[in-house]
């Protein structure tokens, strides 16, 4: 398999072993300007990172206005917490005043102004366990290869977006590593499309998307970034999130019951994904933007090597396995 390849799975492109640190610091050095702009009373400052949207609907008379009464009411900014980076242009971070804590929630445009500023009640991290509690089983049929997987950034460029840490993105090889035949310009050339995708456990669906277009290889949706996807709760803070399925083959619907190793669509390459591939990870609520991730033990996993395959038990697989589940 070409080493390079790298599929751009679920919203979260930058997050990739380059870019991750890149749009983070975009974020710091702009809320930092907030920050500083805010304590000092600069609306006029706070204003030149605005862009011409936000300056109509937030004038400056309105603007000084509503920070002096913030300032009033919670003074100034002492630090902040680590960010909520959502999107590649969405971020939230925690602001601890002199009285309180409000979330400072940020949506930049291309050009790095300001699209959105919102000061929000603080919401707090929510509780999640450390790995499944509920049995779950690999969510697909013979043998596949985990592209990202692991609890470093070097294993898994997921790692640094919370609800996604420990997530997998899975795709199909053949005997020289490849996953496609041909020139890989068409879905169909790629060993992964049209295979069943199976729920990994018993639960409820929760929440279904279809209707969202397969991706031409090499091209990404950012705008439907999870493309077609099926969330199924398994227990009340575990819910797998199984995306980027082919368009039209879902087969299951919000409130339905599934049981472990049932159909529930194909896989397709919709959404933020440049190949067709499956990407799966657990987080602790069905509300996505809300989750913490949670580390997958899957109940057996057959692991190939060099020719030889093992039988693993409460396992979770990592960059560069063959897996599969048991026959």
């Amino acid at each position: 398999m070409k080493k390079f390849v790298l599929i751009m799975s679920i919203i979260f492109i930058f997050h990739s072993l380059s870019g991750s640190d890149i749009f983070i610091k975009r974020f710091d050095s702009v809320v930092k300007r907030v920050l500083a702009a805010v304590n000092e009373g600069d609306i006029e400052g706070l204003h030149k990172g605005f862009n011409k949207n936000v300056i109509e609907a937030f004038p400056m008379e309105r603007s000084s206005l509503f920070f002096k009464d913030m300032s009033i009411k919670y003074g100034k900014i002492k630090r902040l917490g680590k960010p909520k980076v959502h999107d590649i242009n969405h971020a939230v971070f925690p602001a601890y005043f002199e009285r309180g804590i409000l979330d400072i929630k940020i949506i930049l445009d291309h050009d790095d102004l300001i699209a959105g500023l919102w000061f929000l009640p603080h919401t707090p991290e929510g509780e999640a366990p450390e790995k499944n509690g509920v049995t779950l089983s690999l969510p697909f049929k013979g043998e596949w290869l985990v592209l990202w997987g692991g609890d470093t950034e070097e294993l898994n460029y997921h790692h640094n977006v919370p609800r996604q840490r420990y997530a997998f993105d899975f795709v199909v090889v053949d005997e020289k590593g490849r996953t496609h035949k041909g020139n890989g310009t068409r879905n169909e050339d790629y060993y992964a499309f049209g295979r069943e995708i199976l729920a990994p456990g018993d639960g409820i669906v929760t929440d279904v998307v279809t209707g969202v277009r397969d991706n031409k290889p090499g091209s990404m949706n950012p705008s439907l970034a999870l493309g077609n996807v099926v969330f199924i709760q398994h227990s009340k803070n575990e819910v797998s999130v199984i995306a980027h399925l082919k368009n039209g083959s879902t087969q299951v619907k919000v409130g339905e019951k599934v049981k472990k190793g049932q159909v529930i669509g194909l896989c397709g390459n919709s959404g933020n994904s440049s190949e067709p591939h499956l990407h799966y990870h657990l987080q602790n609520t069905p509300v996505i933007q809300n989750g913490i991730g949670i580390k997958v033990f899957f109940d057996k996993v057959v692991v190939r090597d060099k020719g030889k395959k093992q039988v693993k038990k409460n396992y979770s697989p990592i960059k560069g396995e063959i897996v599969s589940p048991p026959k």
